[in-house]
C-alpha cells in the first residue's frame, strides 16, 4: 500500500513539494552559519519524496537542537510547517485525499520541529 501512495504522491505534486525544500536546503547551505539547516531542510525533502510508510521518531533534543529549533521557528519553519496544514486541510475535505492530508499532516509537524529528529523509511 505504501509504494501505491508513494506512487501517487509523486506524481500529484510530491516532486514539486521536494524540490520545494531541496531549493531551500540549499539557500540555506550557501552560509556556513546556515549548514545545519540546510541539512535539516534536505532530510524534509527526502521525506517529502516518500512519506508513506515512513516513521518520524522524535528524540530529547539537546541545548543546541533546542535552540536549532526555535532558531529554524524564526527564520521560516511556522510558515513552512502552517502550509503543509492548509494542504493537510483542502486535501481533507475529500474522501479520496484523506490519506495524502495525513502525510501532510506528518509533514507540518516535522515542519515545526526537525531538530532531534529521526526518519525511519
Amino acid at each position: 500500500m505504501s509504494l501505491i501512495g508513494n506512487i501517487l504522491w509523486l506524481v500529484f505534486g510530491g516532486i514539486i513539494g521536494a524540490i520545494s525544500w531541496f531549493i531551500i536546503g540549499i539557500s540555506y547551505c550557501l552560509t556556513i552559519i546556515g549548514i545545519p539547516f540546510g541539512l535539516q531542510a534536505f532530510k524534509i525533502g527526502v521525506l517529502t519524496l516518500f512519506p508513506f510508510g515512513a516513521e518520524i521518531r522524535y528524540n530529547r533534543s539537546n541545548m543546541f537542537g533546542m535552540i536549532g529549533n526555535i532558531i529554524w521557528l524564526i527564520f521560516g519553519g511556522i510558515e513552512l510547517s502552517l502550509l503543509h496544514l492548509l494542504f493537510a486541510i483542502v486535501l481533507g475535505i475529500t474522501i479520496i485525499g484523506i490519506p495524502f492530508s495525513k502525510q501532510h499532516l506528518k509533514l507540518a509537524k516535522l515542519s515545526l520541529m526537525p531538530f532531534g529528529s529521526r526518519i525511519n523509511q
